[in-house]
């Protein structure tokens, strides 16, 4: 009873459980040598250990049954300690669901990465991972854990690095004002592995979302360039006021104009020369997170002509340039 209590405390897992599989064990050991097992009730002393066979309220427990309880029991308990750890694991990461935990690069598999996160070995499918990021054996990262596969007997943790999620969670655990409920994450744009743009506000008065998210000299912000492989990530203020939304979003670029559709979802933004090709960005990246940011469909015109330099969608994987931009 004390190695019984003792596995139990070490895998977390409730000594009921563990319990309730010997007696259906025993009982299968009772079938197997002395037949018909129908009625059967088991009794487990837990302060002895002793086992004791009743049916119809008498013992019927036969002479030797202890020896033979003993050898079940070893074979049961790391049967059952298997089994009821495999649920406690189960049961601990699907509260878990959503959040960003730490782990280590174990082993490829094919295109996956099997990842140790201490308790149990999780799942970096291909199709979750980041391709600008070279991952190695050994390497210690921080997941997203993005949902708990079950088919049949088998369970699989599924995490990612890709999704914009995953920045989330880092900002939260970074950031103590997002954790406390200070500021709110309004919204995430993300390209993996190039850059995200993030929209925050402040929810208690008197605190800076932007500065605190960034942190003094950049530190917290650049904790999480750094756990991202450099990948780079702008922190913008969030508006109620869609022309100041929408504004804010195409930063570094400074625009001259914008016009609103709200029914539509529609903004027309006006660009001096010289800003169009930090409003479009390398490849119209910055225009096409801008979009998906503020769930606009935004229009860049160059400032003193009605000529559409780009256009940006928020549901649109690129960013349709349909003129010259210069360097953009």
């Amino acid at each position: 009873m004390a190695a019984v209590n003792q596995v139990c405390a070490e895998r977390g897992i409730e000594p009921e459980v563990l319990f309730e599989t010997l007696k259906r064990a025993m009982i299968a050991a009772y079938r197997k040598d002395y037949g018909d097992a129908e009625e059967v009730e088991v009794q487990i002393d837990k302060e002895s250990g002793a086992v004791t066979l009743f049916r119809d309220g008498k013992d019927i427990t036969p002479p030797g049954f202890g020896r033979i309880a003993a050898q079940t029991a070893k074979q049961v308990i790391l049967q059952g300690v298997r089994e009821a750890e495999k649920d406690a694991i189960f049961n601990d990461f699907k509260n878990k669901v959503g959040s960003v935990i730490p782990g280590m690069l174990q082993r490829r598999e094919g295109g996956d990465w099997l990842v140790d996160l201490g308790r149990t070995i999780a799942v970096l499918p291909r199709s979750e991972q980041v391709y600008t990021e070279r991952y190695r054996q050994n390497q210690r990262l921080r997941f997203y854990i993005k949902e708990i596969e079950q088919k049949t007997n088998k369970t699989r943790i599924i995490l990612s690095r890709k999704t914009a999620d995953l920045v989330k969670g880092l900002l939260e655990q970074e950031v103590p004002e997002i954790s406390s409920g200070a500021i709110a994450i309004k919204g995430i744009a993300r390209e993996p592995g190039h850059r995200t743009k993030v929209a925050v506000a402040a929810i208690q008065e008197g605190v800076d979302p932007v500065g605190s998210c960034v942190g003094q000299r950049g530190v917290r912000i650049q904790a999480i360039t750094d756990e991202l492989g450099g990948e780079r990530i702008d922190v913008i203020l969030w508006h109620d006021d869609p022309r100041k939304f929408v504004a804010a979003a195409l930063s570094p670029a400074l625009v001259s104009q914008i016009n609103v559709d709200q029914e539509k979802r529609e903004a027309k933004v006006v660009v001096p020369e010289e800003q169009i090709s930090l409003a479009i960005g390398r490849e119209g990246q910055n225009l096409r997170l801008a979009a998906r940011l503020t769930n606009f469909h935004i229009e860049i015109y160059r400032e003193g002509e009605k000529e559409l330099i780009g256009s940006g969608d928020p549901n649109g994987e690129k960013t349709e340039e349909v003129a010259d931009n210069g360097q953009g």
